[in-house]
């Protein structure tokens, strides 16, 4: 039996292998439906494998030929789908689809040829760089935002896998790949493209896994750091935002400021309306804070009416729009068990990041000046000094808006 055979049979068990990994992460990650693509896809190329191994042993090659070849371009076509999904794309279905079509249009008709011609090797390989090619432009195609190390990896292996392809019909016209199917797994060349391909497999589905994996473990991270009634980041996700944002501030020396708001007479609703009032009131006001954040900021739900907003590179003076935003917006709120005349009001502290100041620094002057706005009468915004909390003097934008 030729080296090319146990290749083959190794290759067999490790596409397996990786479809079952696949399914597993399908089946525990509820976003995963890039896993189930790329399960279908090393099933499929299980298929190829098998098909392959059984070349020599059938009579009617013809036909087995054509699936061999249909059955490898599916699996790399599943591979290709089963990325696009993972970046959050819309599939090339369309040029999925031609590709395919025309591929197996060609080899059909390609299979009068010599077998050991240069150009009917060409067109057989063609079509598996092509989706090698397809699977690049998906990558390329994703935010920059998803694209890390993983990625690029990625991007280098699908170029690898492309050139191997194309070198395949020069290699085969050197070396020679049998004068038939049944003489091809007999060959040196057999050997070594089972033996690159298997590389790539292994490769490409480890690196397909770990991207999948870091996936998994974000949405895990998102979910543990998420504030399930707001959608905002909950205390733990706002303090671990806000440490990194901190630091990024502190290196490249520019403002930050740090506001605190709480709903006013909040336990008053609860009491008087009941919690899924309260709920919604709190829903309302995350979403106000959404629409009206500027870009960049970090928010989050750190109490039970409480929340936190840290806005980057923004001095004191500069989130006076945002401050005014958000006491028009909860105000311009409708809660129909509210009195006639009566609107959702908030209180807001204010402190503008000191050089050298920790988190905890900056967000005992907000509650410090939250405090105070409370104290003078809610519906407000205090401003915290650096060791005092004052709402007079201001400056006039902030006195002629805050001062209620």
């Amino acid at each position: 039996m030729s080296a090319a055979f146990f290749v083959l049979a190794i290759s067999i068990c490790i596409a397996v292998i990786f479809a079952t990994a696949f399914a597993v992460v399908a089946v525990t990650s509820r976003s995963a439906v890039s896993a189930r693509w790329l399960s279908a896809a090393y099933g499929m190329g299980a298929l190829y494998l098998g098909l392959e191994f059984m070349l020599p042993l059938q009579p009617h090659m013809a036909a087995l030929s054509v699936a061999v070849f249909t059955t490898f371009l599916l699996a790399e076509t599943l591979v290709v789908i089963g990325l696009a999904c993972h970046y959050a794309l819309s599939p090339p279905w369309r040029l999925l689809a031609v590709v395919v079509g025309l591929s197996v249009l060609v080899n059909v008709l390609s299979l009068d040829m010599e077998r050991a011609s240069l150009l009917r090797t060409m067109l057989y390989q063609l079509p598996y760089a092509v989706m090698q090619v397809i699977a690049v432009l998906v990558v390329l195609r994703a935010p920059a935002t998803r694209r890390g190390a993983l990625d690029l990896l990625l991007l280098s292996l699908y170029t690898i896998g492309a050139m191997q392809f194309l070198a395949k019909p020069l290699l085969a016209a050197v070396i020679g790949a049998g004068a038939t199917e049944r003489d091809y797994i007999t060959t040196s060349y057999a050997a070594i493209s089972q033996a690159s391909g298997a590389v790539l497999l292994v490769a490409n589905g480890l690196l397909l896994l770990l991207v999948l994996v870091r996936a998994s473990m974000h949405e895990l991270k998102t979910h543990s750091e998420t504030d399930a009634l707001s959608g905002l980041l909950n205390r733990r996700g706002f303090e671990n935002r806000a440490a990194v944002m901190l630091e990024r501030a502190g290196r490249q020396g520019v403002p930050m400021t740090l506001l605190v708001a709480d709903l006013d007479h909040f336990k008053a609703i609860n009491d008087d309306h009941g919690h899924a009032v309260g709920d919604s009131v709190i829903a309302a006001f995350a979403a106000v804070l959404r629409q009206t954040a500027p870009p960049g900021a970090a928010m989050g739900r750190i109490g039970g009416e409480e929340f936190a907003i840290l806005v980057p590179a923004e001095p004191l003076d500069g989130v006076t729009g945002f401050v005014e935003a958000v006491r028009q917006g909860i105000a311009a709120h409708s809660v129909r068990v509210l009195a006639p005349g009566k609107a959702l009001t908030v209180s807001l502290g204010v402190a503008e990041l000191q050089r050298d100041e920790q988190l905890l620094d900056v967000m005992r002057r907000a509650d410090m000046a939250l405090y105070h706005a409370k104290k003078s009468g809610r519906d407000r915004a205090s401003v915290a000094e650096i060791d005092i909390v004052t709402t007079d003097p201001l400056p006039d934008r902030w006195r002629d808006l805050l001062e209620v």
